[in-house]
């Protein structure tokens, strides 16, 4: 019996449950079984694979098939003990499937049994898009702590605010003691610095609890400049026939390319299988090259829902290029996934919110215009040329309903693009930013928060990364500084000395969350937690139809959204971002009330609860008149409306 069968049969034996794996799918690392531990790695560059214990410094061979893969048996090998792999009697490195690296990427991997933990989310159905609500979170910053188990303790503030999702940014082991996630080295490895080997674990199984669902963001696109030991294993990882501004391009299409998309597919259903996640987040697919008959991207979506079984999993793509395919069937030439971010959504409404538009914001006026078209259209580029760029940019919308576009006002890499990594409402006034949450709210598209946001959040957030002093953090110092100078205002000699260093460990420290700001700023907290339950809530605007919500221009700077419901159930969204507005006369069809219906007044972001400055119903018997930097919703309700 060769080793692969014999590690399946094993598998089996001693129940690791395998009833969901693909027959294709390749089982690597270390598996822990009665008889010892089974190693298996694909490492097809060297002539000679041993495991070393650390406990015991000893060689102990592994086998090699046809195809590269590695495997054996350890028999004194056991859960808990540590490990690297000896290449051609010299190198030693970690696996490249390690489950833990208790002393980070360089050190050895910790054998992990995964069927030790006891979960208790048995029944848990996982999530679907329709009706989420996101919650992007870096856990190194979120709490004091900055571990998993100190992420615990706010579940409930979150599941309190109508948060549904919670989008935790990258974890896989990266170097030094802080990273935003995205130098991962260690793909299958929680990083050692927010916990245990359990960790993860712990806080999904207590996410589910709360009936609140987990996606990873995940980085295939790229791997980190420090700990990547792939290239010793193998040489066909990586190649230079693709362009990739982050470092090597994945060898996705070339010779050895079956195996290097095995390892990435694997990783994703890894995650979703031991960790039970409901789903990932890729970052940046656009980056991904892969001329196969099947992108690697809808391999990744086939097989990970194949192993989430009757769990129901969700997956989301960060794509800058707008490409719809990301969410069309597999059957129609798609990717196969369940969202996509819209960028668009962000760019239009920070420059309504700030009036800049400069540096890749050039393409946007934040007009009402611009904020109706993406709502009912979800992306603005869909195709037509892109100044910026010098090219056309997206793809058109057709069918594909609203949940599958996520809007968002921040996220990680939108706050730190700035020259201070502030938030948005310390860039524009109070009135402004309470009217864009409004609108972000309760648009029909799937709303994600930034953690802090809900809470009008005084800490920055700026990138940060620890490698040592030297060539790399004096490149990646460099690199932030060039990358921001594409905004001009960024670009002055004043503005890039201001700049601050990424490995600065203040800059680190300085991005943490203060929790106690939940209660400081009570009143943006209020404003995040009200209109999410009106978005629940409200029947009407729970139906997340894009098809069925229309918009009309008011003013330069004021609009209406109208949702349509049943037998005239209707609301009306009224948003108004400048000044004091007399609507009258008011020749716009969209804000006459359905027939045998009168508009009344529910809701305004003006309510000193929220900040506000008071209420000032917008409609009065004389006709419309919108206060100033605010947002106001009406429903319609039987009766006749009133005749000016």
């Amino acid at each position: 019996m060769n080793s692969c069968s014999k590690l399946t049969e094993i598998s089996n034996k001693e129940g690791f449950d395998l009833s969901n794996h693909s027959a294709e799918r390749v089982h690597l690392g270390a598996w822990v079984s009665q008889e010892g531990v089974w190693f298996r790695c694909w490492a097809p560059k060297p002539a000679k694979v041993e495991v070393i214990l650390e406990e015991d410094e000893q060689g102990y061979p592994l086998t090699k098939d046809s195809n590269g893969y590695w495997s054996g048996l350890v028999p004194n090998a056991s859960a808990g003990m540590t490990y690297r792999y000896r290449l051609d009697g010299e190198r030693c490195h970690p696996d490249p499937c390690s489950r833990f690296q208790p002393q980070g990427p360089h050190g050895p991997s910790l054998i992990v049994d995964p069927g030790a933990y006891a979960w208790r989310d048995q029944g848990w159905p996982g999530v679907r898009m329709r009706g989420q609500v996101i919650y992007e979170m870096h856990v190194g910053t979120f709490t004091p702590g900055g571990t998993f188990d100190s992420a615990i303790t706010q579940l409930d503030a979150l599941k309190d605010l109508g948060i549904t999702v919670i989008e935790v940014m990258p974890v896989a082991e990266f170097p030094g003691r802080w990273n935003w996630g995205y130098d991962g080295v260690g793909l299958y490895a929680p990083s050692h610095v927010y916990g245990d080997s359990e960790a993860l674990k712990r806080f999904v199984d207590e996410a589910h609890q709360r009936e609140l669902g987990v996606i990873l963001d995940v980085v295939y696109n790229h791997l980190g400049p420090d700990g990547n030991y792939l290239p010793e294993f193998s040489d066909e990882y990586f190649t230079d026939r693709y362009n990739n501004e982050w470092g090597q391009a994945i060898n996705f299409d070339g010779p050895g390319s079956r195996e290097v998309r095995e390892f990435f597919v694997n990783n994703a259903c890894y995650w979703i299988e031991e960790y039970h996640l409901d789903g990932l987040r890729l970052d940046a697919v656009h980056a991904f090259q892969d001329a196969s008959p099947m992108h690697i991207i809808a391999e990744l979506s086939q097989t990970a829902r194949k192993v989430a079984g009757t769990r129901s999993i969700i997956l989301v793509a960060e794509c800058e290029a707008q490409w719809v395919r990301t969410i069309q069937p597999i059957a129609q030439g798609g990717w196969g996934l369940d969202a996509v971010w819209s960028e668009d959504f962000h760019h239009t409404t920070r420059v309504a919110a700030t009036g800049r538009s400069e540096g890749y914001f050039t393409d946007y006026r934040g007009s009402p215009q611009e904020l109706i078209s993406c709502v009912k259209r979800g992306f603005l580029y869909q195709g037509q040329r892109y100044q910026w760029q010098k090219k056309p940019r997206g793809t058109m919308v057709s069918h594909e309903p609203a949940e599958a576009f996520v809007f968002f006002l921040q996220n990680h890499d939108q706050v730190a693009n700035q020259l201070r990594a502030d938030r948005l409402h310390t860039k524009t006034s109070p009135g402004v930013c309470r009217a864009l949450t409004t609108l972000l709210l309760l648009a029909p598209q799937t709303p994600m928060l930034f953690m802090g946001q809900e809470f009008g959040a005084s800490t920055p957030f700026h990138y940060f990364v620890d490698f040592p002093p030297g060539k790399l953090a004096e490149d990646i110092y460099q690199g932030r500084k060039e990358f921001l100078a594409q905004f001009p205002s960024y670009g002055s000699p004043a503005a890039q000395a201001a700049i601050v260093d990424p490995s600065d460990p203040s800059v680190y420290d300085r991005s943490r969350l203060n929790l106690s700001e939940r209660e400081h700023h009570a009143e943006w907290y209020a404003l995040h937690r009200d209109l999410l339950r009106l978005r629940r809530e409200d029947s009407v605007i729970a139906q997340q139809a894009r098809e069925a919500t229309d918009g009309a221009i008011l003013s330069p700077w004021a609009f209406l959204l109208r949702y349509m419901g049943h037998d005239g159930n209707d609301r009306l969204l009224l948003i108004n971002l400048g000044a004091d507005l007399l609507y009258q006369p008011a020749p716009e069809p969209l804000i006459a009330p359905p027939a045998g219906r009168s508009w009344s007044f529910v809701w305004s972001s003006d309510a000193p609860c929220y900040g506000g400055p008071g209420v000032i119903e917008p409609l009065t018997e004389q006709g419309w008149r919108l206060p100033a930097e605010s947002a106001a919703l009406y429903t319609a309700v039987p009766g006749e409306a009133r005749v000016d």
